[in-house]
């Protein structure tokens, strides 16, 4: 059985009105991921909702690319080791940024909910933070979109 997560949401964005429930959608996607994955031990992670610009700024402080995207994941870990917090004897996963702006207008743009395009980019992310990548895409990016599914459809957001 995976560990309780520890869930740290800051909202910095103002663009987007977030609906009722969303932070609780957000805790519910990082604790699926755990339980998917068979994660051991007690986690923590940040999740900051940002506007475009803000993400802009990070994808080109941290990626050289200038322009913004989605989400941004920064992984605190590496082949399965996580720093501990020495407070609270949880491992810590990493911070995730995603422009709620850019979420709405994807949501829009794909044709599913602002709720569900929310979903899937905290799964991405905690994917991410878990050591998935699918930059180079063949198998391993399939690998990651299959955990993606199986984790939406554990928080009831289905394709």
């Amino acid at each position: 059985m995976a560990g309780k997560i520890k869930v740290s949401i800051s909202n910095k964005q103002k663009k987007v009105a977030l609906p009722t429930g969303m932070r609780l959608l957000i805790r519910r996607c990082c604790n699926a991921v755990l339980t998917e994955q068979h994660f051991d031990g007690d986690a923590e992670v940040s999740v900051t909702l940002v506007d475009d610009e803000a993400i802009r700024k990070l994808n080109h402080i941290h990626r050289s690319i200038d322009r913004a995207t989605d989400v941004l994941s920064f992984p605190l870990g590496e082949s399965g080791e996580y720093d501990i917090n020495l407070d609270t004897g949880r491992k810590q996963l990493g911070d995730i940024v995603i422009s709620v702006e850019r979420a709405l207008s994807q949501s829009q743009e794909y044709g599913h909910s602002f709720k569900r395009e929310m979903g899937y980019l905290t799964v991405h992310s905690m994917l991410h933070l878990l050591g998935y990548d699918h930059v180079a895409g063949g198998a391993e990016a399939i690998d990651m979109r299959n955990h993606e599914e199986t984790v939406m459809a554990m928080v009831d957001l289905p394709r």
